[in-house]
């Protein structure tokens, strides 16, 4: 279970069982029975819809959304709440200021929205009380920049749905930017001035506005289950200090996020847009948008299908973590149709399978695995399967603990798999076609705990990538790397780098079915580089290729894999600008 030294949590289960839609899911619900996790805002311990829930919805909506990255005509392509910014617009304060007048947000509906949550399957939603740009999105009554004095709309929509949320059994909770703010006096990269033209420190806008919002944030909208700080910059730790104590004191039960700084948060926050590939300990989110924007931007029509939203949740649920996704509205309210669409389509599958997302813990084999990724619950495994094996077997790698029984979830009257030993490994037997659209799920129950040898392992069915994160290396460095591709839309890999001085990346890599593999590897650089791939005692080969500024995959050749076992792979750059090379992964595919 993902645990923090400064939560305990008391875990409540709710015995219920829901309506079935089909005779599968009254199988699957039999199957199951009352550990299926159903939990409401108003039967959760402290914590528990984070730490069991596993799956949020995020909101960014405020005046930048009117705007919908577009100002005076042109288009600024980028993260849409940061449109003000110099790095985007530049729009001067007093102009900004005026968009307040134009708000309108007449197609906004809390009841929707908190609907669209509870179709996806989250358990909780947290929405921008106040970003960088300083407009509340609520009645302050610290500031008049605020969604009821300043717009003709002169409703505070976050009273709205905060009365949703509890109707849904949703957990609700705020966003708020506590060291930024872009139109008040001395706010972390505002104006060092006040209107009068007198100096404006720092503590005159954490005095004056912001610890009188969360004092309100945290008094005026009935019980939060998280805060949601952001961006701390060089706040000096006392002012986060009073900000964290004046959360717990009003909402005791309310967790604070990692972005509080100075390690004072209650749990860990990811990077924008991260989702790790090994498992992480303790309590983690991973917040992720639902196409490239946080905010919404009227260009921005790159969404997340269904199987690739079920993919990262899976994964960070893998991982050992919580993920929360976030949604833009547009600035009259409304939802963008193919956010609710792609939303609620991965929200019928978490009906289906609830089992496989709440309540369920890292994966044994601490990383994804060639054909998708595991959650488990106690001595029971989840197998999310996103690429269905056609041979019929389906690989487990160096379990060694004895299967008690293992089923195919979401058929008639479920269906009974067997499995047989292969070597270290277990091959299910399993139809020739995958039962789901989007994830198949096989229940694996085990005999006891489950014990698992992590080592990277190729399936002999489909392509194994192996990503460098997990590398050895020598004479060379592994570090994380993170760009955007436009502002604010964040990319980043860990990379293998610094092999001018004849150094190398390596893995231990578990076989299978010996013969022949197709290597291919996964870089950047600069002009045509040599590369070489070498089993330690064995066969080397090496091959020139072009190189890419973003990462793109390039064929080596064929190597060869003489019997079963454990093999040493080391891949080392030869010639060309090897200062510049940066390798991301390499992946073998069987040639069969």
């Amino acid at each position: 279970m993902k645990r923090h030294v400064k939560i305990c949590i008391c875990f409540i289960i709710m015995i219920a069982c829901a309506p079935s839609l089909s005779r599968a899911q009254e199988s699957m619900d039999k199957l199951w029975g009352d550990a299926v996790v159903k939990l409401r805002v108003e039967d959760a311990t402290r914590g528990q819809l984070f730490n069991e829930g596993n799956y949020a919805m995020f909101i960014h909506w405020g005046l930048y959304s009117l705007l919908g990255n577009e100002v005076d005509g042109k288009t600024y392509y980028g993260i849409g709440e940061w449109i003000m910014n110099k790095n985007m617009a530049g729009i001067p304060i007093d102009q900004y200021k005026q968009l307040a007048g134009k708000f309108n947000p007449v197609n906004f509906d809390a009841h929707e929205i908190a609907r669209i949550a509870k179709e996806a399957g989250m358990k909780y939603i947290v929405i921008t009380a106040k970003h960088h740009d300083g407009f509340a999105m609520y009645h302050s009554k610290a500031c008049d920049f605020n969604i009821v004095d300043a717009t003709p709309w002169k409703k505070d929509p976050m009273k709205e749905l905060a009365a949703a949320c509890r109707e849904a059994g949703l957990g609700f909770g705020f966003y708020y930017s506590h060291n930024q703010d872009w139109t008040f006096p001395g706010g972390g990269n505002g104006p060092g001035k006040d209107e009068e033209g007198n100096r404006a420190t720092f503590d005159d806008y954490f005095v004056k506005k912001c610890l009188p919002q969360v004092n309100e944030i945290t008094t005026e909208y009935g019980p939060i289950e998280l805060v949601w700080f952001d961006t701390p910059g060089k706040m000096p730790k006392h002012y986060v200090e009073q900000l964290v104590e004046v959360v717990h004191k009003n909402q005791p039960r309310a967790l604070v996020s990692g972005r509080a700084g100075h390690g004072l948060g209650d749990y860990q926050t990811l990077g924008d847009m991260e989702v790790p590939r090994h498992n992480v300990e303790g309590m983690w989110e991973s917040v992720d948008t639902t196409n490239d924007s946080w905010a919404y931007a009227w260009y921005d029509e790159y969404w997340k299908s269904p199987k690739e939203i079920l993919s990262r949740l899976i994964a960070c649920v893998g991982r050992g973590g919580t993920y929360m996704l976030n949604i833009g509205p547009r600035g009259d309210g409304s939802v963008p149709e193919r956010a609710e669409k792609t939303l609620t389509q991965a929200g019928e599958w978490v009906r289906r399978y609830p089992q496989v997302v709440y309540n369920t813990d890292a994966s044994p084999w601490q990383h994804v695995l060639p054909w998708g990724d595991v959650t488990r619950k106690d001595n029971t495994l989840f197998l999310c399967v996103f690429d269905w094996p056609t041979s019929g077997k389906l690989y487990l790698p160096n379990l060694k603990t004895q299967i008690a029984s293992a089923e195919l979830l979401g058929v008639e009257e479920g269906e009974s798999v067997t499995w047989e030993k292969a070597g270290q490994w277990i091959a299910l037997n399993v139809p020739p076609r995958a039962p789901e659209k989007l994830v198949s799920v096989i229940q694996v129950n085990l005999e006891s705990e489950p014990e698992v040898d992590p080592v990277w392992a190729l399936d002999p069915n489909m392509a194994t990538e192996v990503l460098a994160e997990f590398a050895s290396v020598d004479n060379a460095e592994k570090s994380e790397k993170r760009w955007m591709e436009k502002f604010g839309e964040w990319k980043g890999v860990t990379h293998v780098h610094g092999l001018e001085k004849g150094g190398a990346a390596s893995w231990e890599i578990d076989v299978l079915q010996p013969g022949d593999y197709n290597v291919e590897l996964t870089y950047s650089g600069n002009g045509r580089l040599v590369w070489g791939v070498a089993i330690e005692g064995g066969q080397a080969i090496q091959n020139q290729q072009n190189s890419s500024h973003n990462y793109q995959t390039f064929p080596i050749g064929w190597i060869n894999f003489p019997k079963a076992g454990r093999y040493n792979i080391s891949v080392k750059c030869l010639e060309g600008e090897v200062e510049s090379a940066s390798l991301k992964a390499i992946e073998f595919t069987p040639m069969h």
